[in-house]
């Protein structure tokens, strides 16, 4: 209790003196700081963002992701690197890919956003045997703070990515833009060819390109200005995902990222469901509708991982658990940033067309713990609330109640809409974006709203009706918000206790 009252009194000190984040002096155990993540991936320290390259390899699930090396806020882009055998337990590995200075010139190229492949049958001729890594990636050159270029590079593994080759005879491909970015690669078995898709953001397009080598590529097609185009494109991803109930039935999604449901202040996710014959993407609908990956304010740059899929044969994404405006002032150190818990993806049919499903990955059950009865109170939590819709007008669970502040999701019956009251979420003044609500419209099941919740310290993810919306927010509370309690009638919960995935005890 001790500890927890002087947490407490350290945020509101912080709140007091309007500071962003606590000082250095503040910070304790690693991976025990306040604020950090105890289930979702943090890097030990400095800032992060996109996750890049995710790709499994001889047993190992591997991250890339937006790293820098010297600072908690954005910049000298590199890629760092994480490695872990079930998607939850992780092992930091030294900085894959590092910003490289030209001597020759003084520029500076950033490592972007990118992918890895696995080179089954050394297509590229740059495997020392039968396979390697090949990473594909955004070469962001600058000169005295100005983008020059942003060209396609390559680098290469024979070692399991534990060090990498820069290719000889880069850039693979540039077009001589200063915004052509965020490579996705993959294998496209029926033609036994590589395919990449990336972006010309500012041009609200995807173009596709075909290579038999990874090294030289051709432009086969585009797609674009479709869906929500009022904030760039970034980040493509194109896959298959099976229908739910029919598991011989697949089809392509494009997913990007764009402006946020809510508004231009900030960032999210959308995605198309159609077809690829390998040249380019068309959609299903004649009339595209705008739909949204995440209704919360921090689920961006998600992308799935090459080589693997689940054994029903459901592609998992990670995406980046933060917001471009006010990412770089959320009160956390010595690490800024964290990835979404990975999740499975699938295709429901319904009365408004296909659409994407997400559900927390299989696995992440077995960091389940003690069963909670009765009075419900912790910052690492599993909660499953069930909804009577038409009961209330507006019910649902308050959590990280208590000192100052609550988080509060329901479903307000008129609209029919789930949301995420965080303006009472304990520290919310470090940025006047940052105090929100957000909301997904979506219809009852048999009368019933059903909510996955996963809370971890200071980042809650909602997954409605088995996933057919999720809202996923950061919340910073006071150490002594812990309760959670429900509200309005018709609402029954139940609970669990979340091991950590960092702490070797897992307590």
């Amino acid at each position: 209790m001790i500890m927890r009252v002087a947490r407490l009194m350290t945020v509101i000190a912080l709140i007091y003196v309007g500071a962003c984040s606590p000082t250095k002096e503040l910070v304790q155990t690693p991976y025990q700081e306040l604020y950090r993540p105890q289930y979702h991936f943090t890097p030990a320290i400095n800032w992060t963002n996109d996750p890049n390259g995710l790709v499994y390899y001889e047993g190992e699930y591997h991250l890339f992701y937006q790293y820098n090396p010297f600072s908690s806020t954005w910049g000298h882009m590199s890629w760092g690197h994480a490695v872990s055998k079930d998607l939850l337990h992780w092992e930091h590995l030294p900085i894959a890919l590092h910003e490289y200075l030209d001597p020759r010139t003084n520029d500076s190229t950033m490592v972007f956003s990118g992918t890895v492949v696995i080179d089954k049958n050394n297509t590229s001729g740059l495997c020392s045997g039968k396979e390697c890594m090949v990473a594909i990636y955004t070469s962001h050159v600058h000169s005295r703070g100005h983008t020059v270029v942003q060209h396609q590079s390559l680098a290469y593994s024979n070692d399991k990515g534990r060090t990498w080759t820069r290719y000889d005879k880069n850039p693979i491909l540039d077009m001589e833009l200063k915004d052509f970015r965020d490579p996705k690669v993959f294998w496209y078995e029926p033609e036994q060819k590589w395919v990449m898709a990336l972006v010309v953001p500012d041009q609200f397009v995807v173009r596709f390109y075909e290579s038999k080598n990874l090294t030289s590529w051709t432009q086969t097609g585009e797609f674009g200005k479709k869906g929500d185009i009022r904030k760039i494109w970034e980040c493509p991803d194109l896959y298959e995902v099976p229908v739910e109930g029919n598991p011989n039935q697949k089809k392509w999604v494009l997913s990007l990222s764009c402006s946020h449901p809510q508004g231009l202040s900030f960032v999210g996710m959308q995605y198309f469901v159609g077809s690829f014959d390998g040249q380019t993407f068309q959609p299903d609908e004649s009339e595209v509708k705008t739909r949204y990956v995440d209704y919360g304010k921090d689920f961006y740059a998600g992308i799935v991982y090459n080589n693997f899929k689940t054994e029903s044969g459901n592609p998992v994404m990670i995406g980046w658990a933060n917001n471009w405006a006010y990412g770089a002032s959320i009160p956390t150190e010595p690490w800024r940033s964290a990835m979404s818990i990975p999740r499975e993806l699938s295709l429901r049919d319904t009365q408004d067309g296909m659409q994407l499903v997400q559900k927390p990955l299989l696995a992440t059950g077995t960091l389940k713990g003690e069963v909670l009865s009765g009075n419900i109170e912790g910052n690492n939590l599993w909660l499953e609330v069930e909804i009577e819709a038409g009961k209330s007008e507006d019910s649902g669970i308050r959590i990280l109640k208590g000192g100052i502040g609550e988080t509060v999701i329901g479903y307000r019956n008129s609209k029919q809409a789930v949301y995420l009251d965080r303006t009472r979420s304990g520290f919310v003044s470090f940025h006047p974006d940052f105090a929100s609500e957000e909301s997904a419209v979506i219809e009852p099941v048999d009368g019933k709203i059903k909510l996955e919740i996963l809370v971890d310290e200071s980042i809650v993810e909602v997954f409605v009706n088995g996933g057919l919306r999720t809202i996923s927010d950061q919340v910073f509370p006071s150490e002594a918000d812990l309760r959670a309690e429900i509200f309005g009638e018709g609402v029954s919960v139940k609970g669990w206790k979340m091991k950590s995935a960092w702490v070797k005890d897992g307590n």
